[in-house]
C-alpha cells in the first residue's frame, strides 16, 4: 500500500440534497440515518479507513453544523491525529479567483475549488468518494492497482437497469476495462453500467485537466463564480477519457445511491429483505458514532416482523417491514408498516403509519392515519409520506404528503 502522504482521500459531503425535500431542510444529506444506527457518510469514511488511508478530508457546504458533532473531528474513525488525518473543508471566499472560492456548482467544480489545497498537500494520488451512497468494498487493492498502472483515473462502476441508468453517469468500456465513452444522465442509455462516484485520480493529471477546462468553459460565467465544469460526468470525466487512460473497475457487493425518497426507502426494503451485504464483513465493519442507548424492548403486547429495532426502541404495537431508529416508541394498538422512523419518534395508540419516513422527534398522535399501502411493488416518490423533524401529526396524511419541519397538523 502507498505510504502516508502519497494518497489523499476526499469525501464530497457538500451537496444540498434538495431531492430529499423536507428531510434535508435542516440537515446535511450525508447525516441522514441508514439502517437505524448508521449515517450515510459512514460508508465512505469506513471504506477509506479500512483501505489504510491516513489522510481523509471531508468537504462540507450546506447545513454544516448538522453534521459537525457527528463527525467529531474524525474520532469515531480513528482519524483524529496530531499530524494529518481528518480535515474538514468548508467554502471560503477571497482565497483566489471567483471560480476557486465560494460554493461549488457541482462535484467536478468542487475539485477545482479545492485544487490549491490538493496541490499544496502534494499527494501523487487522490481518492474521491460521494457521501450519499450505501456500499462496502475493499478499496485498498483498487488504489494499489491504480498507482502501479500509473493511470490517469480509475472509476468504480456497478450494473443497474437501463431505467436507473438514465439518472446516473453511464460508463462505456472495452473488455479490458478501458473506458471509451461517458453518457451523462442520458435519456436513452447505451448500457446499464454506471459510475458509483468512487474515483482514484492521478493528482497532477486531474489538476491540469480541471484548469484547462476552467479556461475553456468559464467565459461569461466568471461573474457568478461558476467555472462551467459542473458535475464530474459533464466535462471532467469525458475529457480524461479522451486521453485513453481511464479504466473502469466493477464494484463488488451492494451499492445504491439513496439521494431520493424512493431510493432511500427502497434501500431500507433491500436491507430488510437480505439483499444488502454491507454489514456482512467483520474485517471491515461500517464504523459509526453509536448512540448511548439501552437495548431495544419488545413488550408483551408488541409484534415485530421483518424489521430492525435500534437501541432504546420500545414497541408495544405492531411493526412490520420497518426500521425504527434509536428511542422510537410505538404504543399499544399503533401500527407501523413499510416505514423508516428516525430517532425519538413516537407513534401513539391507534395510529397507523404506512410507507412513510418520519424525521427525528416526530409524534404521530392517537388514531392518526399517515400514508397508505402503495399499489406498486417498487417505491415511488409520490407513494411516500415525508415528515420533517419535530412535527406533530394528527388526522390523515395522504400518500406523497410532505410536512415541513416543525409542522403541527392538528386534524
Amino acid at each position: 500500500m502507498p505510504r502516508r502522504g502519497e494518497v489523499l482521500a476526499l469525501v464530497q459531503a457538500g451537496g444540498q440534497g434538495s431531492r430529499m425535500d423536507v428531510l434535508t431542510r435542516e440537515r446535511a444529506k450525508p447525516a441522514l440515518p441508514f439502517g437505524g444506527v448508521h449515517r450515510l457518510i459512514d460508508f465512505a469514511l469506513s471504506g477509506l479507513v479500512h483501505a489504510e488511508l491516513a489522510d481523509v478530508w471531508v468537504s462540507l457546504e450546506y447545513q454544516v453544523t448538522s453534521i459537525d458533532d457527528y463527525l467529531s473531528g474524525g474520532r469515531p474513525w480513528s482519524l483524529d491525529r496530531n499530524r494529518g488525518g481528518f480535515r474538514r473543508i468548508v467554502p471560503q471566499t477571497g482565497t483566489g479567483p471567483a471560480t476557486e472560492s465560494g460554493f461549488a456548482h457541482g462535484n467536478g467544480d468542487l475539485l477545482l475549488r479545492m485544487s490549491a489545497d490538493i496541490e499544496s498537500f502534494g499527494a501523487r494520488t487522490l481518492v474521491v468518494c460521494s457521501a450519499d451512497h450505501v456500499f462496502n468494498m475493499d478499496l485498498a487493492p483498487i488504489v494499489e492497482e491504480h498507482v502501479a498502472a500509473d493511470r490517469a483515473a480509475t472509476v468504480l462502476t456497478t450494473e443497474t437497469t437501463l431505467k436507473d441508468a438514465a439518472d446516473n453517469v453511464v460508463v462505456l468500456a472495452r473488455r479490458d476495462g478501458t473506458v471509451t465513452g461517458i453518457e451523462h444522465k442520458p435519456s436513452k442509455p447505451s448500457a446499464g453500467t454506471v459510475a458509483t462516484e468512487i474515483f482514484v485520480y492521478d493528482t497532477e493529471t486531474l489538476l491540469s485537466t480541471l484548469r484547462a477546462l476552467r479556461r475553456e468553459l468559464s467565459g461569461e460565467q466568471e461573474e457568478d463564480g461558476d467555472s462551467g465544469i459542473g458535475d464530474f460526468g459533464e466535462h471532467l470525466l469525458p475529457r480524461l477519457v479522451e486521453g485513453g487512460d481511464v479504466v473502469a473497475v466493477p464494484l463488488t457487493g451492494y451499492w445504491r445511491d439513496v439521494g431520493q425518497p424512493s431510493l432511500y426507502l427502497q434501500a431500507h426494503r433491500d436491507l430488510l429483505a437480505g439483499r444488502v451485504d454491507v454489514f456482512d464483513h467483520p474485517d471491515r465493519p461500517v464504523i459509526s458514532h453509536w448512540p448511548d442507548r439501552p437495548a431495544a424492548r419488545l413488550r408483551a403486547a408488541g409484534e415485530c416482523r421483518d424489521s430492525l429495532l435500534s437501541p432504546g426502541a420500545d414497541v408495544s404495537g405492531r411493526v412490520v417491514g420497518s426500521v425504527l431508529g434509536p428511542g422510537v416508541v410505538v404504543e399499544k394498538g399503533a401500527e407501523v408498516h413499510d416505514s423508516v422512523l428516525m430517532e425519538d419518534c413516537v407513534v401513539r395508540a391507534g395510529a397507523v403509519v404506512r410507507t412513510t419516513v418520519l424525521d427525528e422527534r416526530c409524534e404521530v398522535r392517537a388514531r392518526a392515519q399517515v400514508g397508505a399501502e402503495p399499489s406498486r411493488r417498487r417505491a415511488h416518490d409520490d407513494d411516500i409520506v415525508l415528515v420533517g423533524r419535530d412535527s406533530h401529526v394528527a388526522g390523515r396524511v395522504a400518500p406523497g404528503g410532505r410536512l415541513e419541519p416543525g409542522s403541527d397538523l392538528a386534524s
